[in-house]
């Protein structure tokens, strides 16, 4: 039985297929309407969310099954102080598979290891957010076909955007692929994740400069300083308009920029790019339906019933007496979570959130 944790989880053969299958869908939709019959989805959105939540339930709709939704943590018996783990365990007795969201990290790793049903995570705090990440490829490839060859820019919050992260993370796996990014000092991608692109030899330049970076660009990925995960409010709006996409800043683009955004925007793109022929975000909220209802497919498919089977960067060592330092892990509130330690190229790393 499979779950997605983060998109790393899928390999490079396996997002060719679930991209191939979304784009059947989008050309078949009727061969896919009872494809998921008597099947039920559980939606379990410990944060608020809008796109994220009824895609999923969207996506399970109109492959012919039904949705079981949780839609805020108040709703349920986490506002009672039940567990990650005892609620997946609850609802693996309901539903035939899982997609959640929650702002602790590394939450819907606990999820998949204590379901008995396949886990979707749907964004566990800034660290990941796989099936973003698939709506954004599904985009970028039916705008070019392609991924190797491709300059890709990030403007914005590149700190704390788990799409960031993921996006990447699912781009360096392509042949030829380079990449701009573009933040203040105050957000620039963390450590980890440009040694992350250095060790994999891609091609990368940093600057502050939007305007300067556009004529270089493919893709632009513009993204919002995102409020709620800021501790210092005065730090927040000093840097949240840093960044604001116009017409103008457009002039030297190249014609097929793709300009993409994982939404909401506030302000980081002026609704006068609305109109432009590189813009692409709204075109990305539908193929994130696509995308879902192809992940999901997959793994129904692959849930033989059989023991939770993940990826071997989901195992690590056991640290008795260990305390991870991100404040934001789930290990601090978790019941009875051992604290787990894995070896990566960076250095040891928390398991669950990945500091």
């Amino acid at each position: 039985m499979r779950s997605v944790i983060d998109v790393s989880d899928l390999s490079v053969e396996e997002l060719g297929s679930i991209i191939a299958t979304a784009e059947d869908i989008i050309e078949n939709p009727d061969a896919y309407a009872e494809r998921c019959r008597r099947k039920k989805l559980a939606t379990l959105f410990f944060e608020p969310s809008t796109r994220t939540r009824m895609s999923f339930e969207a996506a399970m709709l109109e492959l012919g099954g039904s949705v079981l939704s949780m839609s805020s943590a108040a709703s349920s018996s986490a506002s009672k102080g039940e567990s990650v783990a005892d609620t997946a365990k609850v609802i693996t007795q309901y539903a035939d598979i899982i997609a959640m969201r929650h702002p602790k990290e590394g939450a819907a790793l606990v999820a998949a290891k204590a379901a008995g049903i396949p886990v979707i995570n749907a964004g566990d705090g800034g660290h990941c957010h796989p099936t973003q990440t698939l709506a954004d490829l599904l985009t970028i490839h039916r705008r070019f076909g392609r991924f190797s060859g491709l300059n890709v820019g990030f403007c914005g919050d590149l700190k704390y955007g788990r799409t960031v992260h993921s996006l990447l993370r699912a781009l360096m796996r392509y042949e030829n692929v380079s990449f701009t990014l573009i933040s203040p000092e105050e957000l620039k991608l963390p450590a980890y994740s440009k040694a992350a692109i250095e060790n994999k030899g891609c091609p990368c330049v940093e600057t502050a400069d939007l305007e300067a970076a556009i004529p270089s660009l493919d893709v632009l990925y513009m993204t919002r300083v995102q409020q709620e995960r800021f501790a210092d409010r005065a730090e927040y709006e000093r840097l949240k308009d840093t960044y604001v996409l116009t017409p103008e800043k457009l002039a030297g683009a190249k014609p097929h920029l793709a300009i993409l955004h994982p939404l909401p925007r506030v302000n980081e793109i002026s609704v006068r790019v609305d109109d432009h022929p590189g813009a692409a975000y709204f075109e990305q909220v539908k193929n994130g339906k696509f995308m879902r209802m192809a992940l999901i497919l997959f793994l129904l498919e692959q849930n033989d019933g059989g023991p939770v089977r993940l990826p071997g960067r989901w195992t690590g060592e056991e640290r008795p007496g260990f305390v991870c330092g991100n404040p934001a892990c789930i290990s601090h509130v978790e019941q009875e979570l051992s604290p787990l330690v894995k070896l990566t190229p960076e250095g040891e790393k928390c398991l669950y959130c990945e500091h």
